[in-house]
């Protein structure tokens, strides 16, 4: 079986949840044995003989494009990669600005074309703002390849009722669910109070911590809301960057700046932060915090359980079914016409854990058993790998 996989982000360059998961996915996949024959092909230009991500093929925006929407560059990356991917039985996408890509194989090749859906389009209207008509482009390409994928996985069961809701006439067979996970080698508890210090952290004074990109979507105002509100013992600590756009940036800068101004122990973290330093910073958190209004599943709640760390979610999306609420963490409900309770709700969960170090520290326990058991990549990747085959079996 030959496959193709087709991503945005690729080592180097990954910057969210969804590069995680394909960067572990096909890891595990060219693990399995037997294993598929998998061709990655990336956003981002080749890549050096040798460097990160080298595994995969790297294509540039178009020459004709390098002054276009984001959106047209998108596809006209994908034309480009559809071309390559002649001779792949079946074409794995991930995120819109891959879809199109495996519909024109589809289409053009006659590839099976399976999607994941990590996000929906529908459900993230400010994005308009970032990508103006692009957005409307953004939302037809998704549409169009869901519509028309053999099969579309679902990275939770609150995931899969969302594609069912936004696409009604799909056919509720082809939705699949099969959860991300979590190198739980890689994000394991690792106890350096000498790392934390040198992100400018003090590690003897409790904190809760912030990992994600900034953006709607991850709550952060929310959470400066909520911080307000926190015992003045009580640190903050913000790993937050890659704005969606420069005024959000602005924004959230400036609430930073404001939360300060009337507390001490707030750092903001706004460059990408090495896994070997971020691992002793989610270890070293009494409590890993989540505050996002739309989240299909959230990575980083795996990660902080992986590394034994409490988590304070918000009750959105996919994250109940890995926030296991009094148990490995605490969540809290979101309401869009109530901003002040949903702050409110955040800052007294984040406290109670706070205020109860050993409660806290009991929950990052049962949060690492729990990835243990059921988020491990090599299972994910057999249950993948089953959906290739029950794809290419429907086709024959």
């Amino acid at each position: 079986m030959r496959v193709g996989v087709v991503t945005k982000e690729w080592p180097p360059e990954v910057y969210g949840g969804a590069g995680v998961h394909v960067e572990h996915l096909v890891a595990a996949l060219r693990g399995l044995d037997p294993a598929p024959d998998i061709d990655v092909h990336c956003f981002g230009g080749p890549r050096s003989p040798g460097s990160p991500g080298a595994d995969a093929t790297g294509h540039a925006v178009p020459a004709g494009l390098q002054s276009a929407n984001g959106a047209l560059q998108a596809v006209g990356i994908d034309v480009e990669i559809a071309a390559a991917l002649a001779g792949a039985d079946l074409v794995h996408s991930h995120t819109w600005y891959a879809n199109h890509a495996g519909q024109l194989a589809q289409l053009v090749h006659g590839s099976a074309h399976v999607v994941t859906a990590h996000s929906l389009e529908p459900r993230r209207p400010w994005k308009a703002d970032q990508l103006g008509g692009g957005y409307r482009l953004s939302s037809w390409v998704e549409r169009t390849a869901y519509l028309a994928a053999d099969a579309v996985i679902a990275v939770s069961r609150g995931m899969k009722a969302d594609v069912l809701e936004v696409y009604p006439e799909l056919d509720p067979a082809k939705v699949l669910v099969v959860g991300n996970g979590v190198d739980a080698q890689a994000y394991r508890p690792v106890e350096d109070p000498d790392v934390v210090r040198s992100l400018g952290v003090d590690p003897d004074r409790p904190y809760a911590l912030f990992v994600g990109r900034i953006t709607r979507q991850k709550g952060l105002m929310h959470l400066l809301a909520a911080a307000d509100q926190l015992p003045p013992e009580a640190g903050v600590v913000l790993c937050a960057g890659a704005p969606d756009t420069p005024a959000e940036r602005q924004q959230f800068a400036d609430g930073v700046a404001a939360l300060q101004s009337r507390r001490t122990g707030v750092v903001w973290i706004e460059e990408m932060v090495p896994r070997e330093q971020l691992v002793p910073l989610i270890t070293g958190a009494t409590v890993f915090v989540v505050p996002s209004v739309y989240e299909p599943l959230g990575i980083v709640n795996l990660e902080a359980a992986a590394c034994g760390t409490a988590v304070v979610a918000s009750a959105v999306g996919g994250i109940p079914e890995v926030v296991a609420d009094g148990r490995t963490g605490l969540l809290v409900p979101y309401t869009e016409d109530d901003p002040a309770a949903f702050a409110a709700g955040l800052a007294a969960r984040m406290t109670e854990l706070l205020a109860d170090p050993a409660r806290a520290a009991e929950m990052g326990r049962a949060g690492r058993e729990r990835v243990l058991a059921e988020f491990g990549w090599p299972a994910i990747a057999q249950q993948t790998l089953q959906v290739y085959e029950q794809v290419l079996a429907n086709r024959s």
